[in-house]
């Protein structure tokens, strides 16, 4: 259940983004029968980690937020899990499912700089479908959970190439913000520190005389 809660398919950008400080708001979780809000910062950060942000970064350049802004979880197939009990379970063990569990998750994902200037926003729907089975499907008790988790990554799947088209501009507005007004005056357009010296006044030389005009 473990695995296949936190897995992450590998889809890393072309040009990912700086460090980025985190920040995950997943209270719709809280309501759930399912996933709970960590779950959902534990994958978002495992997706930033595996495909969005630059781990040899050691400088926060802003921060990236996540915020589910929708989740519904649906039980379904009632009838046929109290059938499957009237009948011990018999279906089941003839690889009949027992019942499904199914997430709808909506997803915000936001890119700000250090200033606090919003950059971008992607937003992404995420579904899924679990289904509870004796061999090869999930265990009633952590379907639910899986479910909610599973959405949550579809989700994720469909903003992640809208972001990556922004990435290379992303990249440069957030280095900008963070090193804006911090420049050595060798850095300067037209402006070296190597120029060479203006050489000394020649001390033998004749001064230039002024001519008289009679005033």
């Amino acid at each position: 259940m473990n695995k296949a809660l936190f897995a992450i398919p590998a889809a890393p950008l072309a040009t990912r983004l700086p460090l980025l400080d985190v920040g995950v708001d997943a209270n719709v979780f809280q309501a759930s029968a399912g996933a709970n809000p960590e779950d959902a910062q534990k994958l978002f950060r495992l997706e930033l980690e595996r495909n969005l942000m630059d781990a040899k970064d050691t400088t926060t350049y802003g921060s990236v937020k996540l915020q589910l802004t929708k989740s519904d979880l649906q039980r379904t197939g009632r009838g046929l899990h109290i059938f499957q009990l009237a009948t011990l379970m018999t279906p089941t063990i003839l690889g009949i499912p027992a019942e499904f569990f199914h997430g709808n998750v909506q997803a915000e994902v936001q890119i700000i700089d250090v200033k606090g200037n919003v950059l971008a926003t992607y937003t992404g729907k995420g579904k899924s479908n679990i289904t509870v089975a004796m061999y090869y499907g999930y265990s009633q008790k952590g379907s639910p959970r899986l479910a909610d988790v599973q959405a949550l990554r579809e989700a994720l799947n469909e903003i992640r190439p809208q972001l990556a088209a922004d990435a290379a501009a992303l990249r440069e507005q957030l280095i900008l913000a963070k090193t804006a007004g911090v420049v050595t005056v060798g850095e300067l357009p037209g402006i070296s520190t190597d120029a060479p010296e203006p050489a000394p006044a020649d001390s033998t030389a004749t001064p230039a005389v002024t001519p008289d005009t009679g005033k």
